[in-house]
């Protein structure tokens, strides 16, 4: 059974115009959680992923509209094959598992990232999941799984340089609403704020268009401990940032003299 709504008045002390529309969570520390309880990364991972069904609802009851996950970047792919195998294995048990909790809480799934290189088994659960809840109307989840804002780009600036080759797209006509939506995150908004788990303060190669903007929180907690009180900490952060977008913020008196 779904949770009732929260009200962000009750919960944040926030009117719903003040929250983000759209938070991305660069989600750190996985390893170090395991390392200073003398366990296998694996077990970071494990419990890296209980931490994000309490996001996922939380975010879901309280009205957020897009929750993007940085959960495998390209570069992960580096990393010790068996680590590798292990993160594949938890995604198929993860998207199994979840599904009740995504229709649930009307939250509509969607994957950011390049298919290409991801396992079978994980693409086809990655696809249920989705159309299972193509017509959720809550919170849009975006799973970045094997995901680098730099090939997004060049995956956008390939598809534009082809429409221009055939003909169907003069090249003066090309803006920012054009690329936009030709990023993997198109028909989403850009994101508002921007979390970064652990106390790290790199932006990773993650949604570097749709960050132009944002506010960046940092959170000292490793990411198995990132909490519903951490979520609201970065919301209310959040809601006390003047946003100017690049202009000069409210008038204010000159000093005479």
């Amino acid at each position: 059974m779904s949770e009732p709504p929260l009200d962000p008045q009750e919960v944040l002390g926030l009117d719903p115009k003040q929250l983000p529309r759209h938070i991305a969570i660069i989600m750190d520390g996985n390893g170090r959680w395991a390392r200073q309880r003398g366990l296998p990364r694996i077990d970071g991972h494990e419990q890296g992923a209980k931490a994000v069904r309490a996001v996922v609802t939380h975010c879901a009851r309280l009205g957020i509209d897009v929750l993007t996950l940085y959960s495998f970047s390209t570069e992960n792919w580096k990393r010790p094959q068996d680590e590798v195998d292990f993160l594949m294995d938890l995604y198929v048990r993860y998207l199994i598992a979840e599904r009740g909790t995504i229709m649930n809480n009307n939250v509509r799934f969607r994957h950011i990232g390049r298919r290409e290189g991801l396992p079978e088994s994980v693409l086809s659960e990655m696809d249920k999941t989705v159309e299972m809840s193509r017509s959720n109307t809550g919170l849009t989840l975006c799973l970045a799984l094997n995901y680098g804002s730099r090939n997004e780009l060049i995956d956008a600036v390939r598809a534009i340089a082809k429409d221009v080759q055939t003909g169907n797209l003069i090249p003066d006509t090309i803006d920012e609403e054009l690329i936009s939506n030709s990023l993997y995150t198109a028909g989403l908004p850009d994101a508002d704020l921007l979390i970064r788990t652990a106390n790290e303060r790199r932006v990773s190669n993650f949604l570097l268009w749709q960050i132009s903007y944002a506010e960046i929180h940092v959170c000292k907690s490793l990411w198995p401990d990132f909490s519903v009180e951490d979520i609201n900490a970065a919301i209310k952060d959040f809601a006390s940032r003047e946003r100017r977008f690049g202009d000069i913020g409210p008038a204010t008196e000159e000093p005479t003299g």
